[in-house]
């Protein structure tokens, strides 16, 4: 095999890899509250438009009424649409683009460089996350900071999380967080 073949190879592999990976990438994600949805279906030029993830997890699209979307993958509420279309379309092929993930939020309070909402649009563990806010300030006690979680029945959960048993290698409290989960550092 000359060099350009082997080159031109290699590409296609490095192409299909990436291609695999942002499939499971945008599989993977679960649809939440406050995202914006580019929906379309294909022919149907007045079935073309941005949609909004209202707070109970819905959205609203022509022909079909509400349909709960949160939790789901971009992938499910297509097949979803399209099965409810299919009752006045023949064959209906929709398309589901997540335009903003603006749902994919948590929240940093207390004694870091940047507190504040921060957007997250890929898996954040705790210590990633308090990077984003810029890191502990001087007067931050670090052994005692406090994940909050709201459950789906609506009551909450504090795990606490310690900075210096992390340093000293106990990883297996440097969780991944979840959209809504608040950090509180004292």
């Amino acid at each position: 095999m000359n060099r350009s073949a082997l080159r031109f190879n290699t590409l296609i592999l490095l192409f299909t890899i990436l291609v695999l990976a942002g499939a499971a990438t945008a599989d993977s994600y679960k649809l939440q509250p406050g995202d914006i949805l580019e929906v379309s279906v294909w022919k149907e030029p007045d079935l073309e438009r941005d949609v909004l993830v209202t707070p109970d997890g819905t959205i609203a699209f022509p022909l079909v009424g509400g349909v709960e979307a949160g939790k789901m993958s971009v992938e499910q509420l297509s097949r979803e649409i399209a099965a409810k279309l299919e009752k006045y379309i023949p064959d209906p092929v929709v398309t589901v683009s997540l335009k903003q993930m603006l749902g994919n939020r948590i929240y940093i309070l207390g004694k870091v460089n940047k507190p504040g909402e921060f957007v997250i649009n890929r898996n954040v563990d705790v210590l990633q996350a308090l990077s984003m806010a810029g890191g502990l300030n001087p007067f931050a006690d670090g052994d005692a900071i406090q994940i909050l979680r709201r459950l789906q029945d609506g009551s909450q959960t504090s795990t606490r999380f310690s900075f210096s048993a992390v340093e000293k290698g106990d990883l297996k409290q440097n969780r991944i967080l979840l959209p809504g989960d608040v950090i509180l550092v004292p």
